[in-house]
């Protein structure tokens, strides 16, 4: 821009090209500079390198809400071109090289205090202890729903904490100049980033430049400046420009994570298979996908904020995946209550046309009528959330000694309105899938004492190649309704399709994210 301000009013009259007479989009235009995503060439911010940089490191403490009692930096302070940067709690080292900022970090000897904090094992019972009164917008009444059901059903769900998990862990590049501070980071939200400098730092934000290299991937992990902040101060002190890359471990243990959550779900059902009453109560984990989209006359819906016992926040989807999980496996629960095929209790209860849609078209390319294949489980899931409509069908196996489960066959459709590139979107729908396994089966943060203890790679099951199913994704494109982001929704159908298709071989429902936390089903 040469300096101009390019500035253009665009009046209020202005109409869109409608979707049926798109040129280009509508169709697969291949991603710019793909090449060099795939070969390595493409930069991050972990590739940067400015003038007279130094390497920061950042001494952490032992535990989450952990206070220093004292420290010792001599031996740091003694190495060549280390500097300490030591503000309250914060104690951080720069150094010339990133070897030796390590060494230097290593070299502080420091005394942490913290307090008890809960663990894994009270978690759940701490959630609903910790717990405020929700905000009930009731629909009907919840109570006559109960009085004309045959059946009634009770249950609650459980959902772990989950890692982000991305492929680059946080990273930044501070620099100061003349009072105005310049930072380079892999973030998912630049402007919060800036207001968080612009706090830290007591500046105005016009003097904060937050510029965003292409992030490693981020799945709602990457939104606040900690690392941008780390990175700054680390900047300020030495009068250098300076990079601060966390580690793996850091990643796992100071970056936070998806919700968890207790869900309780009461509920009333006519022998026809008519759901007459809704009560459903989300406590922690969120209140995104909590709405239904089945026709449920009395309703009572409400999320609960809680007192986390470990760091948390936005997740690829939010919660609705927990939201789906508790409705769709409760939903199965009711269909078994009430004699009826799972698929045909969710189409008596729809009365929304474009979920209708979405659920039997991956019904019909599941195979849902055919029958069953010999040794195999399926399951079926639907839902909605940030204007896109999924459904989830799924077939699983489970060894007959060793119970371990394998996803063989996931059936995923998904309309979004009008798609504006079928081979990203097919692309994200399919990625959102094999993400999905990780959470369905076996990722769980475990914690005790505010330290987490599977902070590694290698203590942290993520989804491998020997996990994945074959996958077929359906695309609805409704060239007569506005384009919906495909980027979230896509992941919230695998848990609850999965978890169905295990109680149908097994007949053990599990009600709990992960499945199977070791691989494993246990059969009771």
């Amino acid at each position: 821009a040469k300096g101009q301000k390019l500035v253009k009013t665009i009046p209020a009259d202005v109409t869109t090209t409608a979707a049926r007479d798109w040129t280009v989009a509508g169709t697969s235009v291949p991603k710019v500079n793909g090449r060099d995503f795939v070969t390595g060439k493409h930069q991050y911010t972990t590739d940067m390198r400015r003038e007279g940089m130094l390497y920061g490191r950042i001494v952490r403490p032992s535990a989450l809400e952990a206070k220093l009692v004292s420290s010792d930096t001599k031996a740091a302070e003694a190495m060549p071109g280390v500097v300490v940067v030591r503000d309250g709690d914060f104690i951080g080292v720069t150094a010339p090289d990133r070897e030796t900022a390590f060494r230097a970090e290593k070299a502080i000897a420091v005394h942490w205090q913290a307090p008890g904090q809960p663990g894994n094992d009270e978690l759940f019972a701490y959630l609903k202890k910790h717990a405020v009164d929700g905000r009930a917008r009731p629909v009907g009444s919840i109570a006559g729903g109960m009085a004309v059901a045959d059946k009634k059903l009770s249950q609650t769900y459980n959902i772990a904490y989950i890692a982000h998990a991305p492929l680059e862990p946080r990273a930044a590049v501070a620099e100061w100049n003349d009072g105005k501070l310049t930072v380079w980071t892999g973030t998912q939200r630049p402007f919060g980033v800036r207001s968080e400098l612009a706090e830290a730092f007591h500046i105005p934000e016009e003097k904060i430049r937050v510029i965003v290299p292409d992030t490693g991937s981020g799945y709602g992990g990457k939104h606040t400046g900690e690392c941008a902040i780390e990175a700054a101060r680390l900047a300020r002190a030495s009068g250098k420009p300076v990079k601060l890359v966390w580690t793996r471990e850091e990643e796992f243990n100071w970056a936070y994570f998806r919700p968890a959550g207790v869900i309780e779900v009461n509920s009333g059902v006519k022998n026809d298979g008519t759901v007459t009453a809704w009560e459903f109560h989300n406590y922690n984990s969120g209140g995104s996908g909590i709405q239904v989209k089945y026709d449920f006359p009395n309703q009572d819906i409400q999320f609960h904020n809680s007192n986390s016992p470990l760091r948390q926040g936005s997740y690829r989807a939010l919660a609705a995946t927990a939201n789906h999980f508790a409705r769709e496996v409760h939903m199965d629960e009711l269909a078994q209550l009430v004699n009826f095929d799972t698929l045909q209790f969710r189409l008596k209860n729809i009365k929304d046309a474009r979920l209708k849609a979405v659920l039997e078209a991956a019904a019909d390319k599941f195979g849902w009528s055919s029958k069953k294949t010999e040794g195999r489980g399926r399951g079926i899931a639907c839902g909605f959330e940030k204007g896109s409509y999924i459904a989830t069908a799924a077939e699983v196996s489970v060894d007959a000694k060793t119970g371990r489960v394998k996803i063989e066959r996931v059936v995923e459709s998904f309309e979004c309105g009008a798609i504006v590139n079928q081979l990203h979107l097919h692309n994200q729908v399919e990625g959102a899938v094999v993400q999905a396994i990780g959470g369905a089966l076996f990722e769980s943060i475990q914690f005790k004492n505010g330290q987490i203890l599977n902070g590694k790679f290698s203590q942290y099951r993520l989804p491998r190649f020997s996990d994945m199913p074959v996958i077929d994704i359906v695309l609805l494109d409704r060239k007569d309704l506005p384009s919906a982001g495909a980027g979230e929704t896509p992941i919230v159908g695998l848990a609850p399709a999965i978890s169905n298709a295990i109680f149908d071989l097994t007949r053990v429902r599990i009600r709990s994210l992960p499945l199977a936390p070791d691989g494993i089903v246990n059969r009771g």
